[in-house]
């Protein structure tokens, strides 16, 4: 066998090796992460039940409390963001309505000064 052949066979075999260890024996398994770490899609679904738990409660500052679980942007920016996503990938007409009013409300609402909220 040529140098050449046994180094790309054993080159080969160590990636297969490494590919099958990390996939198969040891995958990384992710626990207890925050919901800032979600793909767009499960955001758009975790902005559209904290939407749903303010329709039914009508409680503005405990959503925009949900919200900040999403990130350091203004709630307002990720009511928009999620809204935005659901209406490009066709969410139902009612879940959009939903997604709206939590929206519409968010720009108007501000939180108590010194950033503590009933």
């Amino acid at each position: 066998m040529s140098r050449w052949l046994r180094f790309i066979l054993a080159t080969a075999l160590g990636i297969a090796a490494g590919l099958f260890y990390g996939w198969v024996i040891s995958p990384i398994e992710y626990v207890d992460t925050t919901p800032d770490t979600l793909r767009a899609d499960y955001k758009t679904d975790y902005v559209l039940m904290t939407a749903e738990i303010y329709h039914a409660r009508q409680d503005l500052n405990q959503a925009a409390r949900d919200l900040a679980l999403l990130g350091s942007d203004p709630p307002a920016d990720i009511a928009e963001r999620a809204l935005t996503f659901a209406r490009q990938i066709g969410y139902a007409e009612g879940d959009i309505y939903l997604l709206e009013e939590l929206h519409r409300d968010l720009q108007t609402w501000q939180p108590l000064p010194g950033g503590n909220t009933p």
